[in-house]
């Protein structure tokens, strides 16, 4: 493996920004994946449709009309790299299937070590983690306490759109 510096984006929300650092070593496919999408502009205007305080803050998908955006394909779990669902970092969401994360990813709140890979099996595969939130956690923590209900069949959504303005790569 290479010294090479692992990135970091730039997320820019209505609420501050966020900095978080993407860990390549461990998380190449997820890494990959994210930073397509990141250069692709596709996370501009997405908003973070779910937030349950004491958990987590999920992003990336959604419109502010809660419509889903267009994704390709699904990526492989690699929820098993060791690193854990702790406070500040980002991980993919994903359906009930193992490798279905495609855009949506969520900001861990807390320690949520449930989430962290057990097995490999389908109930205890885990969600992968691939970076950490290394300046703006008070942007991260301010959203928390948004006032949230529901909106259609989702549940947790921000009464009052949380909004991703843009994400970028940083030279660091």
């Amino acid at each position: 493996m290479s010294e090479e510096k692992n990135p970091v984006v730039l997320m820019e929300t209505s609420m501050g920004n966020i900095k978080i650092e993407l860990n390549q070593e461990k998380a190449p496919i997820t890494v990959q994946n994210f930073l397509d999408y990141v250069d692709a502009g596709f996370y501009e205007g997405t908003i973070f449709h779910r937030i349950i305080d004491n958990f987590m803050v999920q992003g990336g998908g959604m419109t502010p009309d809660m419509k889903e955006k267009k994704n390709r394909a699904p990526i492989k779990n690699e929820a098993d790299n060791g690193l854990p669902n702790t406070r500040g970092s980002l991980a993919m969401a994903r359906t009930q299937v193992v490798d279905s994360a495609t855009s949506q990813f969520f900001i861990n709140l807390v320690d949520n070590t449930f989430l962290n890979h057990q097995s490999k099996t389908p109930a205890g595969y885990g969600y992968a983690v691939f970076g950490q939130v290394i300046e703006g956690m008070e942007v991260v923590d301010a959203m928390r306490k948004v006032k949230t209900g529901n909106k259609g069949f989702h549940q947790d959504v921000p009464v009052e759109a949380v909004t991703i303005e843009k994400v970028s790569r940083v030279a660091e």
